[in-house]
């Protein structure tokens, strides 16, 4: 696994930038059922979406990226938020890594799951009206990580970061000014908080972020009533 403390950016050329091209839009082609869906990309390893029960067209609602941990998938990567979409009416969106875990942390650069989470996007503003004041990247443990990263590199995008106990933070830009939620269990024993979280947090601060720490009296986990914050804190007005 990468280091837990900040490391340097990313060589900003085409491969590496970490940039995502989608941008939400009025939909152009009809949205499928509401509930639970496979992405169905055509890759091995897919994703899934939520669609809340009441979502209409003529009401644009929040998008969720959520990103899984090491080994996980994407019912792994809803699971903190899947029961409160319904009544929070928000879109889940959960694109799983092309390998074991996200390719910032595998191979020590930005590339083929950039790539994939752009299309899995593309495929939801195509179908699905999304508020662009209300984006958010999500993840738990390397998802966490990778969401801090990714959101960063792309905050003219992400309004919202949620990281639920990262290890480290690697973007390749600072774009926008996504505002920051995270969280860490103090008796995590996978990402202990001292080398994690209690770094993370002051360096995001230092570089001008607008963050909301949360520990917790627990271990490498989300608890529930930390998810209800989250969802929340992401849907306020």
């Amino acid at each position: 696994m990468a280091s837990n403390e900040t490391r340097a950016q990313a060589p900003p050329d085409e491969t590496k930038t970490g940039q995502l091209r989608a941008r939400p839009h009025p939909p152009t082609l009809e949205a499928p059922e509401r509930g639970l869906r496979p992405l169905e990309l055509g890759a091995r390893r897919d994703g899934l979406l939520y669609v809340p029960k009441e979502y209409r067209e003529d009401r644009p609602v929040p998008l969720v990226v959520m990103l899984h941990g090491a080994g996980g998938n994407g019912r792994h990567a809803l699971s903190p938020w899947q029961k409160l979409a319904d009544e929070a009416g928000v879109l889940l969106l959960a694109p799983e890594s092309r390998g074991p875990t996200w390719d910032i942390i595998a191979e020590d650069n930005y590339g083929q799951d950039v790539a994939f989470i752009d299309r899995a996007l593309a495929y939801v503003f195509e179908r699905y009206a999304v508020d662009p004041r209300h984006i958010a990247l999500e993840g738990f443990s390397d998802g966490a990580s990778y969401a801090l990263s990714l959101g960063l590199t792309n905050g003219d995008l992400f309004t919202h970061v949620v990281a639920f106990s990262p290890g480290f933070i690697a973007p390749a830009a600072q774009r926008g000014e996504p505002r920051i939620f995270i969280s860490h269990g103090v008796k995590d024993e996978v990402l202990r908080i001292g080398p994690c979280s209690r770094r993370i947090v002051p360096r995001v601060q230092g570089a001008g972020y607008t963050v909301l720490y949360r520990e917790f009296d627990g271990p490498h986990t989300v608890p529930e009533d930390i998810a209800s914050e989250a969802l929340a804190w992401f849907t306020a007005r």
